[in-house]
């Protein structure tokens, strides 16, 4: 891995090939290494860059007052010079990194030249009702005391479907066993009762929006409101996967992002 300095902090990266760049940023009680197939399968063509979000993995903790997530994200694309005047990257973000990926529309829309938003949210707060967010709130905030042994048996059901094979699962439980209590709880704070739904209808790059058909956490009725809400977005439900689909069906996935790149990439 490498690492960079964005103002006070550390924060840690993979990268992998050669092209246009294409940016992955990782979901909740995760780190850039649940990309490990992406960064393997699509930078034969692009430069894949994977973060480890502030709080998670290799990175440090997320500072107060460093601004917020998407701001932080700006800094890093453009201290690694993945974003300026003349390079835009496409920015993949899934279920928690879809809020950063929006949160950086927000804040520096001159930054992605094409989002994908994979299981995504509008924020908790911006796709899912009151008691829901109160209770995912409540149940994140609990589950920081506890260890590792306790949460991924919770956790895993709603991730990944009956279909995953136990290497799949295997994947995801060790970046379980490995997340720092004192980042998530950073993050909580700092996203899990945020709304973005006013956001997307001022999204005026091209955006692709990729679900599991499966999908508990963040399901087809999310996918489809956010398809309404974001202006000539393209919808994609994979079939028979769920939240975290790259992982369960990696070469649709993979296949699906490849297309998009392809037709949103500077020749």
């Amino acid at each position: 891995m490498d690492t960079v300095a964005v103002g006070a902090q550390r924060i840690a990266y993979r990268a992998a090939g050669t092209g246009p760049p294409l940016v992955f940023l990782h979901g909740a009680y995760e780190d850039s290494r649940i990309w490990e197939r992406q960064l393997e399968d699509l930078s034969d063509e692009f430069t894949v860059v994977a973060w480890d979000s502030p709080g998670c993995g290799q990175s440090d903790d997320l500072v107060e007052g460093a601004g917020t997530l998407g701001e932080i994200l700006a800094s890093f694309l453009t201290t690694l010079g993945l974003a300026g005047r003349t390079r835009r990257p496409h920015v993949l973000g899934l279920s928690f990194g879809s809020v950063v990926a929006l949160d950086l529309w927000k804040e520096h829309p001159e930054i992605p030249a094409t989002l994908i938003l994979a299981s995504a949210y509008a924020g908790w707060a911006g796709s899912l009702s009151p008691e829901e967010v109160e209770r995912r709130y409540r149940q994140v905030s609990a589950e920081l005391e506890k260890p590792p042994s306790e949460i991924i048996p919770v956790w895993l059901p709603t991730l990944l479907t009956e279909r995953a094979t136990e290497p799949m699962k295997a994947q995801v439980a060790n970046l379980f066993e490995d997340f720092r209590p004192s980042g998530m709880r950073a993050l909580l704070a700092a996203s899990g009762r945020t709304d973005y739904s006013t956001v997307l209808p001022t999204i005026t790059v091209p955006t692709l929006l990729l679900y599991g058909a499966a999908d508990v956490r963040s399901p087809v009725t999310v996918a489809e409101d956010m398809h309404r809400r974001i202006p000539g977005s393209e919808l994609v439900i994979l079939p028979d996967v769920g939240h975290l689909s790259f992982v369960e069906a990696p070469e649709a996935f993979d296949a699906s992002v490849r297309r998009w790149l392809q037709a949103h990439s500077q020749t």
